[in-house]
């Protein structure tokens, strides 16, 4: 799939404002790692996750996600009234329904004319959004869009270590539910336009996916849980990964050394550094936000990308990978020229 009129014009992102530090989800889980005879630090140890970012409570995605759209569209520099279509990616969400989408549009006061609704793809939603909504432009339905998501894990978070300490949770329970407490929270939002009415936007030239749906079994979330095998999960991602960016290397003539950027779906130490030695990566092209902020779902690659150009580690004509792997398992790769 390759673009020829899309360009992004504005991107944004909003982070959480309480950062809880993994040494704090580790004090309040001594009781249970004890018994279990684990380390003390065992999710900044395995994960490379420092802190993650948690909204205060009642905030909800839809909250989130409006603050980050609010401003994408003041970076996009249009009036919100052209936009033609606005897309919801969150994995977290308010209700059952209406959609996440439909309460954005509502709280942005967005066109009666401007379609909206939800895509749920795990963490790979937003590159689906930006496919969408570039597909949506090209074919001359629209001429602006947005995409945007509102993740939270404090609830999650906190209701696991509730359940695991008030159980008497094994070592494998532990373990099967040890991805929870990598997870983060933030809003990202992009607006995409048609590329002869935004000279100045950068190029969404294109991408390539894959899916490899016999693993959708090895990660199951729900409100309060998510459930993982992750030694499977990591070593299915990375076939999946290498087999999609083999594809992107013949769809969009990839080189690793050509591209400048590369921005990843962020996981963890663990799965960043298997996917840069796997892929051929140079480590110095790979912007890393997991650090400070965990994996914040399918915000994590705006987030990445928008905290990547506020660092000014990306420049003009750049050529920017992004590449993301949801649960599922489901694999995209897509190119910007900045």
């Amino acid at each position: 799939m390759k673009f020829q009129n899309v360009s992004i014009i504005g991107l944004a992102h909003v982070d959480a404002p309480q950062r809880v530090t993994s040494a704090e989800l580790e004090a309040q889980l001594s009781p249970l790692l004890k018994r279990i005879r684990a380390r003390e630090d065992i999710i900044q140890s395995l994960t490379g996750i420092l802190a993650r970012r948690f909204w205060e409570p009642g905030r909800q995605p839809s909250e989130a996600a409006t603050m980050a759209a609010e401003k994408a569209i003041i970076d996009a520099g249009i009036d919100r009234s052209q936009l033609g279509i606005l897309v919801n990616t969150s994995v977290c969400r308010d209700y059952i329904e209406p959609s996440v989408a439909c309460l954005v549009h509502g709280n942005l006061k967005l066109s009666p004319d401007c379609m909206n609704f939800d895509v749920g793809n795990a963490c790979l939603a937003f590159l689906n959004g930006m496919e969408i909504i570039g597909n949506m432009i090209e074919r001359g339905q629209v001429d602006y869009g947005i995409v945007v998501d509102g993740e939270g894990s404090r609830f999650v978070v906190e209701t696991t270590i509730n359940r695991l300490l008030s159980t008497d949770c094994d070592e494998k329970t532990f373990r099967d539910n040890f991805a929870t407490f990598t997870l983060g929270s933030g809003g990202a939002a992009m607006v995409l336009a048609r590329s002869d009415l935004a000279p100045e936007g950068h190029q969404l030239l294109g991408g390539v996916s894959l899916a490899a749906t016999e693993h959708k079994d090895l990660c199951r979330g729900q409100v309060d849980s998510m459930r993982t095998d992750a030694s499977a999960l990591l070593v299915a991602g990375l076939q999946l990964a290498g087999a999609t960016f083999n594809k992107a290397r013949e769809a969009l003539e990839w080189r690793p050394e050509d591209l400048d950027q590369f921005i990843l779906h962020q996981v963890s130490a663990v799965h960043t550094a298997k996917l840069i030695e796997l892929l051929g990566l140079d480590d110095k092209k790979v912007f890393k936000t997991f650090p400070e902020y965990g994996n914040v779902g399918p915000a994590a690659i705006p987030i990445t990308l928008s905290k990547a150009l506020e660092a000014e580690c990306i420049h003009k004509n750049d050529r920017i990978a992004l590449m993301g792997i949801g649960s599922g398992l489901n694999c995209a790769m897509m190119e910007v020229r900045w």
